[in-house]
């Protein structure tokens, strides 16, 4: 600090005592000490400030005052831009102060604002990594790679998500790849480079294979791993290696029919829903900037709020239109078919966010598909539908029905 400047000793000695307080003091409490102590002690106080305001921005009592939280965030990314750059723990605050402060500007609808700080997080890792204070060449980059995807430029989010998977390789079991991957996965095909993401999703689906041998994952995402790979497969022309695919997913179908999963697992519906939700991806508009999307590819929970909320609230029209679809008789059948699965896909994400159990909200959905594509009388969609409900029954833990019916789809797909 300028020492010419006259310093208030009588606060300096209440922030001293409030630190000394028996108990710890509250976060107000904190927040208002380290404003003072950090113009007297900057190295020591500016990164426990810039700390303190996060938490301070999460307060029960500012939770339904999203401006008063983003000011309180935006604050603590602004201290936690002067801490030294000495400081090892640099890079760890000024990341988490910033992804604090960008997720509230997208909450707000302030997404050029939310976008720099995004930026400004990657940056943060990048000179974080190039100087010693983070392991990853890609940490502080996740929101970046997401918020461009939501804009539709998925080969610059390709690139981003590719940087940080190149650094996790060589891709082994029990390194929990499967996000990552498939937000690379994800963000490959839609900038059409099918054969890198089809030679990423296979190596994820080696690892998990490792996994499964070892009882150090579960069958059904295994299972939901390998129905996800051989529609990859499909589309790259590769129909043999598909087929072979669909038999080994079905064997385990058939062992979780007789045993169930060799181990008990906690809730792992995020990896049907993720997978679920990004096969569905094509029949929904394409994202631009002024018109974003969800990133499909990852979860839910990591999308913006604004483009999250958006999402959801389009639940109920869409209800509406697949009600209208069905009630004209000159709507085509393959068209109603297509808009009752994106009716399905969504109503699955909401059903995540909503609660872990799924099978009675979600399984007439499933149910009506099957019937409407039987109406169809086409071998493709039938085994479509068929194979989305085989994948949700096995989420919600229907293991024999799910059996039957991939069963029929192989049938009907490999004769």
């Amino acid at each position: 600090m300028n020492h010419s400047e006259k310093v208030d000793q009588d606060a300096v000695l209440r922030a001293r005592t409030i630190l000394l307080e028996s108990g710890r003091p509250s976060v107000a409490r904190q927040v208002e000490a380290y404003r003072v102590l950090s113009a007297v002690s900057p190295l020591t106080y500016v990164p426990k400030l810039a700390d303190a305001l996060v938490s301070y921005g999460y307060e029960p009592e500012v939770r339904e005052l999203p401006e008063v939280r983003l000011a309180r965030h935006a604050e603590a990314a602004a201290v936690a831009r002067r801490i030294d750059e000495g400081d090892p723990r640099r890079t760890e605050l000024l990341v988490r102060a910033l992804d604090s402060c960008q997720h509230g500007l997208y909450a707000a609808g302030r997404r050029a604002e939310g976008f720099a700080v995004c930026e400004e997080m990657a940056a943060a890792g990048r000179w974080g990594f190039e100087h010693g204070q983070v392991k990853s060449p890609g940490y502080g980059h996740g929101r970046l790679a997401a918020v461009l995807a939501e804009e539709g430029r998925y080969g610059e989010a390709a690139e981003v998500c590719g940087k940080s998977v190149e650094a996790e390789r060589p891709l082994r079991p029990g390194d929990n790849s499967f996000w990552s991957v498939v937000e690379w996965v994800a963000a490959l095909e839609a900038a059409r480079r099918r054969e890198t993401a089809l030679d990423a999703f296979s190596e994820l689906v080696d690892v998990t294979r490792a996994e499964v041998a070892t009882d150090s994952t579960s069958l059904a995402i295994q299972v939901w791993q390998l129905v996800h790979l051989a529609r990859m497969l499909t589309t790259a022309g590769r129909q043999a290696d598909a087929v072979a695919v669909r038999q080994e997913a079905l064997g385990l179908l058939a062992e979780l029919d007789l045993t169930g999963e060799r181990k008990t697992w906690s809730n792992i519906l995020s990896w049907w829903v993720t997978l679920f939700a990004l096969s569905g991806r094509s029949a929904e508009p394409v994202p631009t900037a002024q018109a974003p999307g969800p990133g499909f590819g990852m979860p839910y929970l990591d999308w913006s709020p604004d483009v999250r909320d958006a999402y959801f609230e389009g639940l109920g029209p869409l209800e509406e239109q697949v009600a209208a679809l069905r009630e004209d008789p000159s709507t085509p059948l393959p068209d109603l078919i297509v808009q009752h699965r994106r009716l399905v896909v969504r109503t699955a994400v909401y059903r995540e966010r909503c609660h872990h159990r799924i099978l009675k909200p979600l399984r007439p959905l499933f149910d009506d598909r099957v019937a409407l594509t039987r109406r169809l009388a086409q071998p493709q969609p039938l085994a479509e539908a068929l194979t989305d409900r085989a994948m949700f029954l096995v989420a919600a833990k229907q293991y024999g029905e799910a059996y039957d019916d991939f069963r029929e789809a192989c049938a009907l797909l490999d004769g």
